[in-house]
């Protein structure tokens, strides 16, 4: 359902939009346009018709006004002249596209099908900046152990539904990818599919990321911006590592859970966006909720269909077809032919118990591609750290008192994130502070690496 304001003062007209466009759509009608302004300002549509008179002198002057207000909105205009100098001028003055009255009930379907797509495709251009080469298919997911077939069986049932999905479990066991699955074997899977890692964007950012922005709304804002929930309307949005949002952000997810609304930061336009909410996290929620750490009342509406991925060393029957599979890919990638572990590397392998589950596990065969130059991977190419209770223990050793206390914290920063494959999170549990923390002294002590997408 889209909603749709109609600019028509002929109630024929209106009567006729009535009967064509209702069901699916919701129509708002407003006989004349003068206080558009105040109307676009109390509400977000998705489309705008709008019957113009071109033979007066202002003709365009209410489209150029409605672009200045909602230039991201489509305006479809109507008329009765065919002066073709007239319909050229229209759609360069912004018009998404021209009726001409009279039209037939399938005309006008088709150009708000084509301006629904063409506003959904401008907003993922401004968010997906690279191709997605992930291939969503229940049936291609590694699952041989019986934990992980009911876990497939459960998402399949889970993706034919539109309630709202809380995924749990450790660092790097597949949420983001399974919730990629649920998306994309639904019925909105021509429809956007945003993420967005509530751990990885400061507090500041996050909520201009989430809800989007008006010009002007804070230092820096010279535009506005469109947040990812409505980028994502009538799709779905992946909230992974929720358990980091702060209790502001978590009272304003409840309300577009609630009533699916929300106002952009600066904004008192009332934004409708109908998403998917799949949420994910690697804490505890219960525990979070009783600590008084997460809202009772986000969790209650995120717990509607709950799903617990289990960690790698608990579906041992995985773990060699896994591997085979990430060194196929790994490879592709690094355009190397290696197609075999020895015996020995398999062994090992099975015997880990790969706390940082199937990221690390990635993480390990690509490191061992880049240094193998057989045909096969080999042991001394397969370097795996320590069990985490004796990292703990090396990293909380205190250097010497030579050093002054910034290179302290940077040498047990470093030993944390070499001991944890430079995967920040993992690093941040692993020294007891969140992720937020540990992002601002590595960006204060200067902390870079060639792997991190962006060194700030």
């Amino acid at each position: 359902m889209s909603e749709i304001l109609i600019i028509e003062e002929s109630t024929k007209w209106r009567n006729l939009f009535t009967k064509f466009l209702t069901p699916p759509h919701d129509l708002s009608f407003l006989p004349k346009a003068r206080d558009i302004k105040s109307i676009l300002d109390q509400k977000n549509y998705e489309i705008i018709l709008l019957n113009l008179k071109l033979e007066k002198a202002d003709r365009f002057n209410l489209l150029k006004r409605i672009k200045s207000i909602t230039p991201d909105t489509p305006v479809i205009v109507i008329s009765e002249t065919e002066k073709t100098s007239l319909i050229v001028k229209t759609i360069k003055e912004g018009a998404f596209d021209f009726l001409l009255k009279p039209f037939s009930k399938e005309r006008l379907l088709e150009t708000i099908r084509q301006a629904l797509e063409n506003k959904c495709l401008i907003n993922e251009i401004d968010y997906l900046r690279h191709e997605q080469d992930i291939i969503y298919d229940f049936n291609q997911i590694i699952a041989y152990s019986p934990s992980i077939k009911q876990t497939i069986a459960t998402l399949k049932k889970f993706s034919q539904t539109d309630s709202t999905i809380l995924i749990t479990g450790e660092t790097g066991t597949g949420k983001s990818f399974l919730s990629g699955a649920v998306h994309f074997n639904s019925s909105r899977r021509n429809k956007p599919f945003i993420t967005i890692n509530c751990a990885n964007i400061p507090e500041t950012l996050l909520e201009s990321e989430l809800f989007g922005h008006e010009k002007g709304a804070f230092t820096g804002a010279d535009k506005k911006r469109v947040g990812r929930l409505e980028q994502g309307n009538n799709g779905t949005v992946f909230l992974d590592e929720i358990g980091e949002l702060s209790q502001a952000l978590q009272a304003k997810l409840l309300r577009v859970l609630e009533g699916k609304s929300f106002e952009r930061i600066g904004g008192n336009k009332t934004i409708h966006s109908d998403v998917r909410i799949i949420a994910a996290t690697n804490r505890n929620p219960e525990q979070q909720v009783a600590e008084g750490k997460f809202r009772e009342d986000l969790y209650y509406r995120l717990n509607i269909l709950r799903l617990h991925l289990p960690p790698l060393r608990e579906r041992k029957e995985c773990i060699k077809p896994l591997a085979y599979s990430l060194l196929n890919k790994i490879c592709r990638n690094l355009k190397k032919k290696i197609e075999e572990f020895s015996p020995e590397a398999l062994e090992a392998f099975q015997t880990y118990s790969w706390p940082g589950n199937i990221r690390e596990m990635a993480n390990t065969i690509e490191r061992a591609a880049i240094l193998e130059e057989s045909y096969l991977i080999q042991t001394k190419n397969i370097i795996l750290p320590e069990p985490i209770k004796k990292m703990a223990q090396k990293i909380l050793m205190p250097p010497a008192p030579i050093h002054s206390l910034n290179d302290q914290e940077k040498d047990i920063i470093l030993k944390a994130l070499e001991e944890s494959l430079w995967i920040q999170k993992d690093a941040a549990k692993l020294l007891g502070i969140t992720p937020r923390t540990l992002n601002y002294r590595i960006k204060r002590l200067g902390i870079t690496h060639t792997r991190w997408r962006k060194n700030k």
